[in-house]
């Protein structure tokens, strides 16, 4: 039996989850689509949808789509899912799991990876998080949960756009593209969004491609960015700029100082397998609680092949890519989003780790 796809959605109060979550639940788009509400009593679907007296918390949609909402454990919830597939009481080919606004979205993450039971039926594909341009401000200052759901994304949607200034939206997306360089951002009318943009992202996939921003890794190399001080703080780093700087509708040339920030190792030298082996033990040991993703394509010793490993706070997997091409210079790039990484540590300990 193949692995059921996974998408999390996460993102602040208003964002336009439900309206996306209704859209996905109503629209006939062929396919059948099993939602949880992940609800810690916080908001959820519109009773119109969800109609709260029965006493089954799993109710078949007229599309073939089903919505449950737990209170309980999120991999009971999975079994019951994925038993009740098995034995054909429901037919369902997808999982869209909604966290409420406040919800880290990691350990929901982990649960696809540390379970086995789990891992042998689904398969994690993304994580999309929705940001309210006109509140977005205000809440990446204040609320460290909704950072982190930026540095956890694959996929940005932006929603609210419309009723911003264009260069609060710019000032906005690069601020977001500083905490999380990995995750495309895309302006959204209030949570419509195409399918297409939802599904199959396979933002956990190992591929061989280290899908970051080119123009930010361009500003990480020549170290220079925006605000033209002729250092780069592409992490945040030796920026004094007041957190509300940005509100001046000039905010390209500021950079909020966010915990959640991102950087990127890279060298043309091989690592040494053992001594990074034991160098990411380390810092996951120390660090894991505050690495939300990382990913890195890499070139080692001893193989011709490339290795791609990625993780999600403590947790790290890598894989064999496919052989370096004729003529590819061979390199390794990393990229780390996390909160308040020490970045010093971590490049000079992995530079360290090169032959």
């Amino acid at each position: 039996m193949s692995l059921i796809p996974v998408t999390i959605l996460t993102g602040f109060l208003g964002s336009g989850k439900t309206t996306l979550l209704k859209r996905i639940l109503t629209e006939a788009h062929g396919q059948k689509i099993a939602v949880i509400e992940n609800e810690f009593g916080e908001e959820n679907i519109d009773n119109e949808i969800l109609v709260n007296d029965t006493q089954e918390n799993i109710i078949q949609m007229n599309n073939g789509c089903i919505c449950c909402s737990i209170r309980e454990d999120l991999r009971e919830t999975l079994q019951l899912l994925a038993a009740k597939k098995r034995q054909g009481l429901l037919d369902f080919e997808r999982v869209v799991i909604e966290t409420t606004g406040l919800a880290d979205p990691g350990p929901v993450a982990q649960t696809f990876f540390m379970d086995e039971e789990i891992a042998e039926q689904y398969l994690l594909d993304s994580i999309l998080t929705l940001v309210d341009a006109k509140h977005a401000a205000t809440q990446l200052n204040d609320r460290q949960e909704a950072r982190r759901q930026v540095g956890f994304a694959d996929q940005i949607f932006i929603s609210k756009a419309d009723l911003v200034a264009a260069d609060e939206v710019q000032a906005l997306m690069h601020r977001l593209k500083h905490m999380n360089p990995r995750a495309p951002q895309k302006a959204v009318h209030f949570g419509e969004v195409a399918i297409a943009d939802v599904f199959d992202l396979r933002g956990f996939n190992l591929n061989a491609k280290l899908d970051i921003d080119p123009d930010f890794l361009k500003a990480d190399e020549h170290h220079h960015n925006h605000d033209h001080s002729g250092h780069d703080h592409a992490e945040g780093e030796h920026c004094d700029h007041p957190s509300h700087a940005q509100d001046h509708g000039h905010g390209h040339h500021h950079h909020h100082d966010d915990d959640v920030k991102s950087f990127v190792f890279r060298a043309d030298r091989a690592f040494d397998p053992a001594k990074l082996e034991d160098f990411l033990g380390a810092v996951v040991n120390i660090y894991g609680p505050r690495m939300l993703r990382y990913k890195g394509v890499l070139h080692m010793e001893g193989t011709e092949r490339k290795v791609i490993f990625q993780g999600v706070h403590q947790l790290m997997g890598s894989d064999l890519g496919p052989a370096w091409a004729e003529g590819e210079t061979k390199n390794s790039k990393m990229v780390f989003i996390g909160i308040d990484l020490p970045k010093d540590i971590f490049l000079q300990g992995l530079e360290q780790c090169l032959v």
